[in-house]
Formats: structure tokens, sequence, C-alpha cells
């Protein structure tokens, strides 16, 4: 099984809809792909009581219901808080060992796994990780999503920084145009961020007719990404 782990700068750059958007990608090419959300905060609340987490059905969406819920996300909890604080308030705590181990389920049952993190690499996983001790344990290759807002080149190289100095290896950056800028600001912002880091600009997410961000394109002159290669190598050889 190969994987990728998808990070962000921060809390709604647009994690979620970049890996429903790279399993749709990858499903549409023939491979087995699967979504693995270790832990999700932030409940939504139902006039019948009934509790539901956004980001986790659009990943079951993105993946046409194949599989069970409670493994694309294993740990839920509902005050939208970081997992360990969230975690708290309901006299619990996030489970380190099934963060990990619930990416074994997935190993004999798809080609490709993607793995959604939560908030950024320094964002809080248990009382005493953070997303980043998660990723190096995983081993995955590295993906940023950096949305295009003022301070992205800051917030962006400082994500990259972390990365590089705690050893990540890092597939590339993927920008989400979420307020449709304009092509100069674009290109200011990708050019800044090009001469500070060796790190491959992968492409940008961008709208659809219907106002979302769910497509993606390649920089410039760039060739697509090919998503299924930047998995990296099978765990399992």
């Amino acid at each position: 099984m190969r994987g990728l782990f998808i990070t962000a700068t921060d809390t709604g750059a647009g994690k979620t809809v970049a890996t429903c958007m790279l399993a749709r990608e990858l499903l549409g090419q023939g491979y087995r792909t699967g979504c693995y959300k270790p832990v999700c905060t932030g409940a939504e609340h139902a006039e019948d009581g009934f509790r539901s987490w956004s980001d986790v059905d659009a990943l079951s969406a993105s993946l046409e219901r194949r599989f069970p819920a409670d493994r694309i996300c294993p740990q839920t909890f509902v005050a939208p808080l970081a997992p360990p604080s969230a975690a708290a308030l309901e006299d619990a705590v996030v489970d380190s060992h099934l963060l990990r181990q619930g990416v074994e389920w997935w190993s004999d049952r798809v080609d490709v796994l993607l793995v959604e993190g939560v908030g950024g690499l320094l964002c809080p996983l248990t009382t005493e990780e953070t997303v980043a001790d998660l990723v190096r344990d995983l081993a995955f290759p590295l993906l940023i999503v950096s949305p295009l807002i003022l301070g992205t080149i800051n917030h962006t190289l400082l994500t990259i920084e972390v990365a590089q100095r705690r050893g990540l290896n890092i597939a590339g950056v993927l920008f989400n145009d979420v307020h449709r800028q304009s092509e100069s600001y674009l290109e200011s912002v990708l050019s800044e961020v090009e001469v500070r880091t060796s790190v491959p600009l992968l492409g940008m997410m961008t709208y659809t007719s219907s106002g979302s961000t769910q497509s993606w394109q390649p920089l410039g002159e760039r060739a697509p990404a090919d998503w299924f290669h930047l998995t990296g190598t099978d765990r399992r050889s």
C-alpha cells in the first residue's frame, strides 16, 4: 500500500477538499483508493439530535461510500477544538495507538491511502504529540495544501521549514485559490515561494462552475502532477 499524507498551512486551508479531489482522480485512474482521517473534531448537530462530521462524510462520498465511516475516521469528538482538548471535554483521550493502527486495516484493501491530518503540522494530536509526529511514523510523503490568502508566503515557507527540520519527505505544495485571486497576485505569490524553496509546486485548486474548489490545474508550463507516483514506495516492500 502506497500513501500520501495531506497537511496544510492551517485549519480551513482545504485539506478535505484536496483529499476528496485526489481520491476521485485516483479512483478514476483505476487505483483502489482509500481515505483515512485519524481523528476529527467539530460535529454538526441535526434537529433530531444526530451528530455528523462533514469532513468524514465528504471523504466517504469521494470513495463512493465503499468503506465504513468508522474506518475512514475511527476517532471523532464533538467540540471544534484541537483533538486532545476536544477529547478532554468528553472525559476521553485520543488513542495514540489507534491513530497508527487504523492505517493497517487498509493495507490489503487499497493500492493507495490518502491520510488527512488536522490543522497544520504542529497542531496537537494527543497530549504529547503533534501531527508532525504521526507523519514521521506513517512515513508517507507529505502534501502541503496552501490557500492563496494574505500571509500565504510566510505560512507556506514556515510549514516547509518545520517539515524539513523534522526530516519529513515533502512531495510538494498544492495551492488553493479560495478567493479567485488576480493573475498578478498568483504570479507574485508563486514566484516568491519558488525562489525560496526547492520543494515542488505541484498545482493549484481552482473553482468549478458551481463555485467550489474541486478541480486542479498545473502551474504555468509545468507538467501535470502524477499523484500515484508521488505517493512513494509500497510500505510492505
